[in-house]
């Protein structure tokens, strides 16, 4: 019975070390791994193998090491607006289109309604695209909000949907609204605090960042 325990330890090991290496982005792969190292190194002393439980148990501090590099790690957000016919805008969306439909299903982009471009630099490394147009009383319509799969960890939506909160009150919109295309742009949206409308849509209220800090 002991060592059927132990074979599943092992078993749930691997697993975990194989999922953490199909994960794009940087940080969801170190979550893992070090999940998966853990288990490891666990199962490694268990079953007498010092050189498997302390060779994981380094991992362990090196993937700790990274994440609180990663959590710590003051970064540079920037946009950089472009025109609705920006050469490299169109090039990016043909480039990412086989991602961007994955969570935006049947996205096909409209120059014509475009009002506001901008690329997201971390950085000035481009993490993401911002596509919307303005609509009637104020409201800013969404057509897509897409971020690299190497980018993928909230910091590039907190940053539009909270740190740019003035620049869009100030261009006088009230609120920001989009559709949620797919199970994980739904999850996305709602961990961002927006709510779902009796249409189907997803709604946020734009909020003074002055008005946060009083």
């Amino acid at each position: 019975m002991e060592t059927t325990i132990l074979q599943w330890i092992g078993y749930i090991a691997s697993i975990i070390i194989a999922l953490s290496m199909t994960m794009n982005s940087i940080v969801k792969f170190r979550w893992i791994n070090l999940a998966g190292a853990i288990t490891f190194s666990t199962y490694g002393f268990l079953i007498g193998a010092m050189p498997v439980g302390f060779l994981n148990g380094f991992i362990v501090c090196v993937d700790i090491y990274y994440l609180v590099i990663i959590y710590t790690k003051k970064e540079i957000f920037e946009i950089l607006e472009v025109k609705p016919d920006n050469r490299y805008l169109l090039r990016f969306l043909k480039f990412h289109d086989k991602d961007i439909q994955k969570f935006f299903p049947g996205f096909e982009y409209k120059p014509e309604i475009n009002t506001i471009s901008f690329f997201i630099h971390r950085n000035m490394a481009v993490a993401g695209l911002f596509l919307a147009h303005k609509s009637e009383d104020g409201i800013l319509k969404v057509g897509l909000d897409y971020v690299i799969p190497e980018y993928r960890d909230f910091k590039n939506a907190k940053f539009v949907y909270h740190r740019l909160s003035n620049r869009f009150i100030e261009a006088g919109f009230k609120q920001v609204i989009t559709k949620g295309k797919s199970k994980h742009h739904i999850k996305y949206l709602k961990k961002l605090g927006f709510f779902e409308d009796k249409d189907g849509c997803f709604v946020k209220n734009f909020e003074s960042n002055n008005r946060k800090r009083d």
